[in-house]
């Protein structure tokens, strides 16, 4: 008999992820694609994705549309993850990324997605319920909402979640970050942008990131991660806080590194680790997934390999 999920994704707004190699990319110009791939992506489907290639069972619902399902089905079946997603009219949105090496640039373009309406909302909370009720430790949350659902969309899953004994892992910006923070999360992991935004003031030094993250674990969030792109991240529970920087590694694909923290961060939940132990273990996994093409992540020797190269430094809140 196969083991049932512990940990659970929702994924409101997939996406179909295409990378394409163009090296000397220029704008207004005739460009020739030397490479590419596309992959079954959108943040939590990434999350799934990693955490399953870690050996998790994990199950994702959400919503998909039907004209390119077939890529996020093959793409569960292939991992071993549990497709609890609806299907809608319409097609999966598509994001392309323009990986130009010579130049060590890369230009995203985001396309619209498939619009959601309540209905739908409703149908993926009665997923997600049924998911609940055969028990689940984790559930995440991530990425933006797709047009037609209000702000508050996350925090009526959270609140759910939590009141089933499941830990909350929330990874999204703006109002919908801001309303589901009320329902409190376990973790959250926004990027310095997106706080400054949350709290609406500058935060121009470490200080102000780390104040600004303890900020937010007083108001009922257990971890607070704050990624600073190559400066690494603020790491802050409600008594501590840390700052993590990651060696430099050899960039093959940028697609899910940010995914790759949050699974990392819900992989050391799993094991109980303290903070410090979490924090090199979720930067490995988003180095990992900075070596790898697709939502994929190296060997587990090489995660280990990586998360000792972290520098972990203890923050004085004194």
């Amino acid at each position: 008999m196969t083991a049932h999920p512990r940990i659970a994704t929702v994924s409101l707004n997939s996406a179909v992820d295409q990378t394409v190699t163009v090296p000397d990319f220029t704008l207004d110009a005739v460009n020739r694609v030397e490479t590419v791939r596309v992959d079954a992506g959108g943040k939590a489907v990434n999350v799934a994705s990693f955490l399953a290639h870690f050996g998790h069972k994990v199950a994702v619902t959400g919503l998909l549309g039907r004209e390119n399902e077939a890529l996020f089905a093959r793409h569960f079946a292939t991992a071993g993850i549990e497709d609890a997603c609806l299907r809608l009219d319409g097609a999966t949105r598509t994001n392309v990324k323009i990986v130009d090496p010579v130049n060590d640039r890369v230009t995203d373009l985001n396309f619209p997605g498939v619009r959601a309406t309540d209905a739908d909302l409703a149908a993926v909370t009665s997923k997600l319920d049924a998911l609940l009720a055969r028990g689940l430790d984790w559930v995440a949350l991530c990425g933006s909402l797709p047009e037609g659902l209000d702000p508050d969309a996350y925090a009526g899953l959270v609140a759910m979640a939590r009141a089933r004994n499941a830990a909350v892992a929330l990874d999204t910006s703006g109002m919908p970050l801001a309303e589901a923070l009320k329902a409190r999360p376990e973790i959250i992991k926004p990027n310095i942008a997106e706080l400054s935004a949350l709290l609406q003031r500058p935060l121009e030094t470490q200080k102000d990131v780390v104040d600004a993250a303890l900020e937010l674990t007083r108001t009922g969030i257990n971890l607070v991660v704050v990624s600073m792109g190559a400066q690494g991240a603020v790491m802050a529970m409600p008594d501590a806080a840390i700052l993590a920087v990651p060696p430099k590694v050899a960039v093959a694909s940028t697609v899910g590194a940010g995914d790759a923290m949050v699974a990392g961060l819900i992989h050391a939940a799993t094991l109980g680790l303290g903070l410090q132990e979490t924090a090199r273990l979720a930067t490995a996994f988003s180095l990992g997934a900075l070596g790898e093409i697709g939502p994929h992540l190296p060997p587990k020797s090489r995660i280990q390999e990586l998360s000792r190269a972290v520098k972990v430094t203890v923050i004085d809140l004194h």
